[in-house]
């Protein structure tokens, strides 16, 4: 990271190549846990029927479309922390795991808006304004980063490219830029779900998982936003684009 003057100071890099960790990380645990019962990602999806893959995408757009106002409702429950979310979030994954695909599309809802509650609160953290039109964007931008059950797919590269602005578009039109990408994470989450072996615990599980990566995705982009406010964002971003790019290998 020789090459990024905007940065030079040595703490900048530092903290560049702690959030680089932080994401090269994010999801490790729960592919080695998904990998290890064995078959792909692909065959997983097989068994989520064409009708309720298409019904995810509708419950998510709605959902997203319709979170930020019950997750800013949450705002003013007591704060219970970092478990509260937790909780929450198991419970919901549990209850609607327990009915199969029927009642895990019905809890979608519930988990996005759990989920987005974590995400507002880490804007609220790093120093933002969660109801600020902007940040509310940047909050449903998170969803953009994939799954924790996604592997090397082209989703790092979408994340790095988003803007990383306090302007956009209306949150309307954000949501259903988001739908599809989100849509499509649900989808391998009930897929998941769906392998016996994984049981009842399957949906409290997953959606401890995705809580847990969606939250450090969320506290990884608000600090680049901090950052790119300071330095300009082409050369955060070019900084953390290196840092999370494996170095290449070369034969002596």
């Amino acid at each position: 990271m020789d090459n990024l003057p905007a940065i030079a100071a040595p703490d900048r890099r530092a903290e560049i190549t702690a959030l680089a960790r932080r994401y090269r990380r994010a999801n490790g645990p729960v592919m080695a846990l998904v990998n290890r019962l064995g078959g792909s990602l692909e065959d997983r999806l097989k068994a989520v029927p064409e009708g309720v893959r298409a019904q995810i995408g509708a419950v998510t757009e709605r959902a997203l479309l319709a979170a930020h106002g019950l997750a800013g409702a949450g705002d003013r429950a007591p704060d219970l922390g970092r478990r509260g979310p937790m909780a929450a979030a198991m419970l919901s994954g549990a209850v609607g795991g327990a009915g199969g695909l029927a009642t895990s599309v019905a809890e979608l809802p519930v988990t996005i808006t759990v989920i987005l509650h974590a995400i507002r609160r880490a804007a609220r953290e790093a120093g933002y304004d969660p109801d600020d039109p902007a940040i509310r964007a940047e909050c449903l931008r998170v969803f953009m980063a994939g799954s924790p059950l996604a592997a090397d797919d082209g989703i790092n590269t979408s994340f790095l490219s988003a803007r990383l602005t306090l302007t956009g578009p209306a949150i309307a039109q954000v949501a259903r830029s988001v739908a599809p990408r989100l849509a499509a994470a649900l989808g391998q989450k009930l897929a998941t779900q769906a392998v016996p072996v994984l049981g009842a615990v399957a949906g409290a599980t997953l959606n401890a998982a995705f809580l847990n990566y969606y939250r450090e995705m969320a506290e990884i982009r608000f600090a680049l936003l901090k950052l790119a406010e300071q330095h300009g964002a082409e050369p955060i971003l070019a900084a953390f684009a290196d840092a999370v790019t494996p170095p290449k290998v070369t034969k002596a």
